[in-house]
């Protein structure tokens, strides 16, 4: 419709209203009939849709409509239910305040949450079932498998955050993936190598951190054997599994006859030596000589098992 019929109508609808009203009462009704198209229904919130999309490591989530259209989607391990690893306050640190979440478009945040007004609308390639939110203090997180989802990219078709491994600087105490449609992460092949803790050679993997690339070191569970895990729920959360999308890299020394993968309840684990290995969510790191983890989670205990450096 034209502004100029706007303007015409409008009146004239008006004085069709006030005969109808002037009707009515010497009619004696008690309720005046609707005219069409005088009132209109408040438009219904329309959610975020999330979608898939394909990228240097697999297929994973990405968000499908508004601003973020096209921004990956990535979780970190130690989110779970209302307990937050990426926290909404802010944290001071040994390099000043951090911030790890806030709403979409958060400038300060390092991961903005991906948030919905309406119900979250399942894409091509996403499962239904598996979205939902969870309430923050900035509003509805969109969730999946139970996974709140973060943002991390500066445009569409990037993905700058996989591998990420922050335990204590910043402390947010996790690792970061891209997810799959399956629900499980979608993480890179990954790379092991080796690091020195106490002037001793252990098994370790590189991940990437604020500063830069380190080498964090792998543990072992006394509890698990060559073809099971026993580490799941709170204490994977704790002690996230070392996870591939195929075959890790060796540093030279290693030998890949020692390597091995098996399922797990987050994906597909990397052994060495028949030992399913993991980082630990609370690694110290030292930042004199330069960034380097110290290897604390050597010897703790957890279930009647014991966590262990591993020797190549």
């Amino acid at each position: 419709m034209r502004d100029a019929d706007i303007h015409v109508h409008r009146p004239a609808r008006a004085a069709l209203r006030k005969i109808i009203a002037v009707a009515a009462l010497a009619a004696g009704l008690t309720a005046l009939p609707a005219l069409a198209g005088t009132a209109s229904a408040a438009p219904a919130v329309r959610g975020t849709v999330i979608t898939t999309a394909s990228n240097a490591f697999g297929t994973s989530l990405v968000v499908g409509s508004g601003r973020f259209a096209g921004y990956a989607l990535y979780f970190i391990t130690s989110d779970h239910g209302s307990s937050f690893g990426c926290s909404s306050k802010t944290v001071k640190t040994p390099v000043g305040p951090i911030l790890c979440t806030g709403p979409s478009g958060d400038n300060n945040a390092e991961w903005p949450a991906i948030t919905t007004k309406g119900a979250p609308i399942a894409g091509p390639g996403v499962q239904k079932a598996l979205l939902g939110t969870v309430k923050r203090s900035f509003g509805r997180q969109i969730t999946y498998a139970g996974h709140p989802l973060y943002l991390f990219d500066s445009g569409p078709g990037q993905v700058s955050g996989e591998g990420w491994d922050e335990p204590s600087l910043p402390p947010w105490h996790g690792v970061w993936s891209l997810i799959a449609p399956s629900g499980l992460a979608l993480p890179w092949i990954g790379t092991l190598t080796t690091t020195k803790i106490g002037g001793k050679e252990v098994l370790a993997t590189q991940m990437i951190t604020g500063a830069g690339t380190i080498n964090f070191p792998v543990y072992s569970f006394s509890k698990d054997t060559a073809e099971t895990t026993t580490c799941t729920g709170g204490c994977a959360r704790a002690w996230p599994p070392v996870l591939t999308s195929g075959t890790p890299g060796l540093a030279s020394g290693l030998s890949s006859a020692d390597v091995g993968t098996l399922s797990a309840a987050e994906g597909t684990q990397v052994s060495y030596d028949g030992k399913p290995l993991y980082l630990f969510a609370s690694e110290g790191l030292a930042l004199t000589s330069g960034p380097r983890a110290t290897g604390n989670g050597n010897g703790i205990a957890v279930d009647g098992g014991t966590f262990s450096l591993v020797t190549p």
